[in-house]
């Protein structure tokens, strides 16, 4: 009995674990255009101060953007991407990661 109750459960917080909103790639790409004035229309820094994005984990870029539109990351780039993330909405953010990290 205790087994089958700790199978549901893991398998109840594995699929809610799933159950996450996927940004949009293809609107991630309409979205990208101030992007491509340090991170290249190719996802790849023009300059080596500015990081590659191509390929990046999705949660990696979402959280990164997030840290920045919270005033959370100060270091590297800080001062010139905390305005940049500002005014992104939850799903700019998705929907940007979801764009930079499909890029193969």
């Amino acid at each position: 009995m205790l087994k089958v109750l700790f199978a549901s459960t893991l398998l109840t917080l594995g699929m809610t674990g799933m159950v996450q909103a996927a940004g949009d790639a293809a609107a991630g790409a309409g979205k990208s255009a101030v992007c491509t004035a340090c991170h290249g229309a190719d996802g790849i820094g023009l300059v080596p101060i500015y990081p590659n994005l191509k390929g990046q984990q999705v949660a990696y870029l979402e959280s990164s953007l997030k840290a920045y539109r919270e005033g959370q990351r100060t270091g590297g780039n800080a001062a010139i991407m905390t305005p940049m993330a500002k005014n992104l909405s939850d799903e700019d953010i998705a929907d940007l990661a979801a764009y930079y990290g499909a890029m193969k």
